[in-house]
């Protein structure tokens, strides 16, 4: 195996490769260390990071950082510092290293050559190191030395060691306070190496005594120094100074607004209003109305349409704050002024008609986020002009394509969407005004405006069948380019025209949006537009499109993929022309659509990989094929009330037993077990909800719905028939209190208030168990499958990618070798886990602590059964450990008291930072064998050999007198 193959072996994707592998890649690695040629060398060191990220485990990074210490000390200057750049690039993996005092060892002996380039270089990893050794004073004193050196290079490595060991130790972070403060204000400082110093100030907030003498230091230098790089530098210390001690931010706060009203100079005005822009993201609570007036006062008198641009950035992520509520709160004992009297509505209607597009996005920005947070009664006219801002902005923007006017484009389309979700009043005029201007914007405006026409319509039912016709003349008039505008708004116009479609696609639509298709539209666009038909419920179109796609793929697992959304799209479809009362219809429909689904389910398995084994899509399938059974049996279970009605002696038996439900014959007890298969169902569809930690929140709400109604099925069998007086609905959730957020959540949440309104009204007329109550059920199952199953976008994407990775030790040599240990003694189990991420780490949701369960089972006893407490035959401990740099580490200790074979269960779930515990897995098995102890074994062989010779001496005197 040569560099080159290691190489390969690290560029690999994905996960999942042994130790030995791990190992061998690293002994490659070592042969390129050593290697005569420097070219190797370097080649090989750079490798490493690759393999960190491969087996980030403690075990082998820290074998990897041990070599290139051994590198850093014997190597030239070139080597140190690629062995500096792999340090700084794994900064994750530091705290693996298990011998940290050997790795500083080696690399600390750099720091007495008589080099300054490689003293340099070593300052510089010991402060990339600082991490791992805050407090060891051999380099403090080191870092210290060198900050009098008199080489330029090596005192500047100094300064960045010194500030990174000040953000890591509070003892060295004190010691060399003083020091800094002499070489700032000593005269023989050279300027530029000053305003090296000064930033290092930003780290002297480990305790209020230490921040005040910095803050002391740096107003005194703002006063002696007024220069316009000493004033930044400086005003941006004392704001980074000020964010990390959380104590003083009011007074930088005024202390940057008195500089941005009084300092002529532009520069400074600009970093001001960068620092106000940091402060206003830290800490928008600690924004006074006064501090937001100056602000306001300052926009207005400014004649630079940059800083103006700065103040409006400043103003708008205040405006999205609780710091606009305390704008428009009245102080004690004054009344509030009218919303449009104030400087900060002044300024922003004034920006929404600027020259400048992106000062006129903030000025929407602020507008909009004023009518969305304030009371509506006093702010009618505030929303009016909000609206008619927005229409002239949008106006301009969308019949300009260059990037300025496409970017506050996005920006006002997005205001226009917040406000729209807390005012719907306002929502019809808005839409028509942009289907308006669908019909002259540019196609880069198109897209943009299609992409907020959805959004407004999937939280508001806004886009009607009126509006459909204008839609599809627009997709007709689409250009016949393939250039990747055109291909991306022909997603766009097909997805709004799914949403304005209230039932389903009229052949019209179908032909039109097909005959485009076939004109202009490459393969890739035609599968987004069938994934978005599937997602709207609009299954017709999307099995013909997957249909025509199945042969245009270059992988036999591409085919199987599209041939089961295909069947999928044709099982839905099969569901989609249920009337009703028709329930014969409706089972010969379920049974049409298990055939697809049967076929479809064959493919989808085809068609996974190790490295995508689809287990979502796969178990949603599952379920989704289940659910349809356990309707089908349901409609069967109503219709034997009439096939197989009660026998006569049913009154008898019902009277004999006390129990009224016998009246009705067989269908009760029938009825019973359809009521626990679907309360079944909805436990498997609350695991897979569970298990889908990475799924968006829109696909959740899907299983979460259908988990909802196979618990209202079960309901209504329980309310109708089994048991109507204790029957509740209340444990399964509540119906109509959250705002739903799609059209087919819509769909689903009206179904299921009709069919709670019905069940109501049904028990308290009749008496159980009639035809009316069986057809309610039946009407309840045809109603569910009428509305189109939506397949949300982790059916067909993963956004956000999340695994994690389990190293057990003691570990067996092979894998089907158990673990020996002696039954006197406890197993420690040390559980390490490295977190993996995809490309978009924490999208929806971030891991706050990964929760360890590990149980032991016994498999099979060796030796004779001793009575043994029962609590002891068994572990079964949890733990929550917190990831660090995606790396944790906890020990279990397990008794094994019983002898013979154990199984050893380690199983991860996690806790995002919700709160919300998610069972991501892994989960890991290891066999432990315990051992008889060698001091208990020979007490059991001498007490047998006695007890052995007892019953000899029996027999030989038993045999004397026989």
């Amino acid at each position: 195996m040569s560099l080159s193959t290691a190489r390969s072996f690290l560029s690999e994707a994905g996960y999942g490769e042994q130790e030995l592998d791990a190992n061998s890649a690293l002994m490659e690695l070592d042969k390129g260390l050593r290697s005569c040629k420097l070219g190797e060398q370097c080649e090989a060191v750079v490798l490493f990071p690759k393999l960190f990220q491969k087996y980030p485990f403690p075990i082998l990074i820290n074998s990897a950082f041990l070599k290139l210490a051994d590198i850093f000390r014997l190597g030239n200057n070139f080597l140190r510092l690629c062995v500096l750049k792999v340090t700084q690039q794994s900064e994750k993996h530091l705290e693996k290293i298990l011998n940290v005092d050997e790795f500083v060892k080696r690399v600390f002996s750099v720091i007495h050559s008589n080099d300054p380039v490689a003293r340099a270089i070593t300052l510089r990893m010991l402060g990339s190191l600082a991490s791992i050794i805050p407090e060891r004073k051999n380099a403090h004193h080191s870092i210290r030395q060198s900050l009098d050196s008199h080489d330029n290079v090596e005192v500047e490595a100094a300064i960045y060691a010194a500030a990174s060991f000040s953000s890591q130790s509070k003892d060295f972070a004190a010691g060399i306070c003083n020091k800094i403060s002499e070489m700032i204000q000593g005269l023989d400082t050279p300027v530029d190496l000053k305003l090296k110093l000064i930033p290092m100030l930003q780290y002297m907030h480990h305790d209020a005594t230490l921040a005040s003498r910095s803050r002391e230091l740096l107003q005194e230098l703002v006063s002696s120094y007024p220069s316009t790089p000493m004033v930044i530098v400086t005003l941006h210390t004392f704001t980074q100074l000020a964010t990390s001690s959380l104590i003083e931010i009011p007074k930088q706060i005024q202390l940057l607004l008195q500089y941005l009203k009084d300092d002529p100079r532009k520069a400074v005005k600009r970093l001001a209003v960068q620092d106000l822009k940091l402060l206003a993201k830290k800490a928008p609570h600690m924004w006074t109305k006064k501090n937001i007036q100056t602000l306001c006062e300052c926009a207005l008198s400014t004649p630079y349409n940059s800083l103006k641009l700065g103040m409006g950035s400043v103003l708008s992520t205040l405006s999205g704050t609780i710091a606009i509520k305390q704008y428009f709160s009245p102080a004690a004992g004054e009344s509030s002024p009218a919303p449009h009297l104030t400087d900060l509505v002044k300024l922003a209607q004034e920006c929404c008609y600027h020259s400048n597009l992106a000062v006129a996005a903030h000025g929407i920005t602020v507008l909009a986020n004023i009518a969305i947070s304030c009371p509506e009664k006093d702010f009618v006219q505030l929303e009016q002009d909000t609206v008619l801002g927005m229409e002239s902005l949008l106006l301009l923007c969308s019949q300009d394509s260059s990037a300025s006017a496409q970017a506050t484009l996005k920006t006002a389309l997005a205001s226009l969407v917040r406000m729209l979700k807390g005012r719907p009043h306002l929502s019809q005029s808005c839409v028509e005004f942009l289907l308006g201007q669908l019909h002259y914007a540019c196609d880069a405006a198109r897209i943009l405006i299609c992409h907020a026409l959805a959004a407004i319509a999937t939280q508001l039912p806004v886009l009607g069948e009126s509006m459909l016709g204008d839609l599809v003349e627009l997709y007709r008039s689409a250009g016949n380019t393939s250039s990747e505008k055109q291909q991306e708004l022909l997603v766009s116009l097909a997805t709004v025209v799914f949403v304005a479609s209230q039932s389903s696609l009229g052949a019209e639509v179908k032909t039109v949006i097909r005959q485009q298709l076939e004109a202009s539209a490459n393969g890739w666009t035609v599968y987004r537009i069938a994934r978005q038909a599937s997602r709207m419920g609009c299954h017709e179109l999307s099995s013909e499109l997957y249909q025509s796609l199945r042969t245009r793929v270059a992988s036999e697992h591409f085919y199987f993929w599209l041939n089961s959304l295909m069947e999928f799209s044709q099982a839905e479809r099969c569901l989609s022309g249920l009337e009703d009362g028709d329930y014969s219809g409706a089972m010969g429909a379920i049974t049409e659509a298990l055939k697809s689904y049967q076929k479809g389910f064959a493919s989808l398995t085809a068609a996974s990989t190790p490295l995508s084994p689809l287990a979502f899509q796969c178990e949603f399938i599952k379920l989704r094929m289940d659910t349809l059974q356990a309707l089908a049996q349901l409609i069967c279970t109503c219709n034997s009330l009439k096939t197989s009605p009660p026998p006569a002696i049913a009154t008898t038996i019902a009277l004999t037993s006390g129990n009224e439900l016998q009246r009705c014959g067989r269908i009760s007890l029938q009825m019973k077990l359809s009521m626990d298969e679907f309360r079944s169902l909805a436990g498997r569809y609350a695991d897979l909800y569970q298990s889908s930690f990475d799924a968006d929140s829109a696909t959740l709400r899907n299983v979460e719905l259908q988990q909802q109604s196979c618990l209202l099925i079960s309901y209504v069998i329980e309310a109708l028939i089994l048991e109507p007086q204790t029957a509740s609905f209340q444990d399964f959730g509540t119906l109509g209190s959250v705002q739903a957020e799609s059209k087919y959540e819509r769909r689903m949440m009206a179904v299921f208030n009709l069919v709670l309104e019905e069940v109501e009204s049904l028990s308290r007329k009749h008496p159980p168990v009639s035809y009316l109550h069986t057809g309610c059920l039946c009407d309840a199952v045809i109603a569910l499958l009428k509305v189109p199953l939506s397949f949300q976008r982790y059916f067909f994407q993963k956004l956000q990618s999340t695994s994690i990775k389990l190293a057990l030790s003691p570990s067996p040599r092979t894998p089907n070798e158990p673990i020996p240990v002696q039954n006197n003694q406890h197993l420690t189990l040390k559980v390490e886990g490295v977190v993996q991420h995809g490309s978009t780490p924490g999208l929806f949701r971030k891991i706050q602590s990964v929760c360890l369960n590990v149980s032991s089972t016994l498999q099979a006893k060796s030796g004779p059964d001793f009575k043994i407490p029962l609590d002891t035959k068994t572990n079964e401990i949890e733990q929550r450990v917190e990831p660090h740099n995606d790396y944790f580490s906890t020990q279990f200790l397990l008794n094994f008291s019983i002898l013979g074979s154990h199984n050893v269960t380690v199983e991860a779930s996690v806790v995002d930072d919700s709160g919300v515990e998610w069972k991501t897995g892994p989960k890991s098995v290891v066999t432990v064998k315990s051992l008889e102890d060698p001091y208990s074994q020979q007490l059991r062989h001498q007490l047998q050999q006695q007890q052995a010779g007892a019953q000899a001496a029996l027999r030989n005197v038993s045999n004397r007198f026989q």
